[in-house]
């Protein structure tokens, strides 16, 4: 059984009179960290999910002379897929503010249909921890660094979700991939948002996936499918929100020819990039070997940031005469700029980068030091 970052950490976690909230993408294995963890738990643990009809009834009704009498007794409440519950935020203040000592842990896929409503009625009453399909700095834990660089072209490929990871061949890794594609990778913004157009909504991912890494153009995305610009605002942001995509923006304090209103974005995971696309050659026979490799290098930085508690605003750097660098990180009063190349090309940093921020620094992220960059 393999350990992820949180194994060890959930019960410090879990405090009375708080919601320990665990939302993610799907399939990253919030339902098995926390089973894991029920093992070795002592107390009376109810567990659900939120599809349980009458576990439905009983939150969505507000109603104290319902919530009290169901969950007194327990010492422990958990409660999966909880975004499918109406008003999940009020069920849980009621359970917690009503009932001592008792504590909750609620998981869910969604982030606008979880964090969001873990909103106003839970301030001070949650803790948030979010689950990314397997990080660096978990497979190191589990197999040591060695793996890494065996692996290293698997990541880039097939990703790291966990049953990815496990698989014992690439056909495996590819039916599980194209598994999450067909009927997982869509299914909450189809079940709450009520979208109809799928094959657009398709189209448009499959177009992000083509420029990875390159500035976005809304407008341009939305005459390439025949939608709006402001439609095609509304499925990036659910990209966001479902755990698909995430964007970042450029950076700028000082000159007018930085490109500052334009997004890069990028896939949580390069398998679901690659299934997206249909491509799972390996890179002997890719023309995007570079994308893969500054998709998988953002990510995994974004996980150490989140895992270690590395606090930082993320941009790009890019501007109009196309001087560019991949990632700024805004941290401890100080700008850190990282280039990523695949091969092992030697970049200058840019004049206007370092002569218009004295707090600035550039590194070249390459095959050589990338372990250092994301452990």
């Amino acid at each position: 059984m393999l350990k992820r970052y949180y194994s060890s950490k959930i019960n410090s976690y879990i405090t009375p009179g708080k919601v320990l909230v665990i939302y993610g993408p799907r399939r990253v294995g919030k339902t098995t960290l926390v089973d894991n963890f029920l093992k070795n738990y002592e107390g009376r643990v109810y567990k659900s999910t939120g599809e349980n009809i009458q576990l439905k009834n009983i939150l969505e009704s507000n109603d104290f002379s319902k919530i009290i009498p169901f969950f007194k007794g327990y010492d422990l409440v958990v409660i999966d897929e909880a975004q499918k519950i109406e008003n999940i935020r009020q069920g849980l203040k009621i359970i917690i503010d009503q009932i001592p000592n008792i504590k909750v842990i609620a998981t869910g896929s969604s982030s606008f249909d979880l964090s969001n409503k873990m909103g106003e009625p839970l301030v001070g009453r949650q803790r948030i921890l979010k689950l990314f399909p397997f990080s660096a700095i978990e497979l190191e834990n589990n197999f040591g660094r060695l793996y890494l660089h065996e692996n290293l072209e698997n990541f880039l490929i097939f990703g790291t979700f966990p049953e990815v990871i496990t698989a014992t061949n690439f056909e495996e890794k590819i039916e599980y991939l194209n598994q999450i594609r067909d009927s997982y990778l869509f299914k909450d913004i189809f079940e709450f948002e009520k979208i109809r157009n799928s094959k657009k909504i398709i189209d448009l991912l499959r177009l992000i996936a083509f420029q990875v890494g390159n500035l976005v153009s809304h407008q341009e995305l939305g005459n390439n499918i025949g939608i709006s610009k402001n439609t095609v605002e509304r499925y990036l942001d659910l990209f966001e929100k479902s755990f698909i995509l995430i964007n970042i923006r450029g950076y700028s304090k000082n000159l007018r020819k930085e490109i500052t209103k334009t997004s890069k974005y990028y896939f949580y995971d390069n398998g679901i990039r690659n299934a997206i696309i249909g491509n799972f050659n390996f890179l002997n026979s890719r023309n995007d070997q570079g994308q893969l490799w500054e998709n998988f290098l953002f990510i995994e930085r974004l996980k150490k940031q989140h895992y270690l508690k590395i606090y930082s605003n993320n941009f790009f750097w890019r501007t109009w005469d196309k001087k560019e660098i991949d990632l700024v990180e805004e941290r401890e009063g100080k700008l850190f700029g990282y280039e990523f190349k695949f091969g092992n090309k030697k970049v200058k940093p840019p004049k206007d980068w370092l002569g218009s921020y004295e707090n600035a620094s550039f590194e070249v992220i390459n095959q050589e030091n990338y372990l250092d960059f994301i452990l």
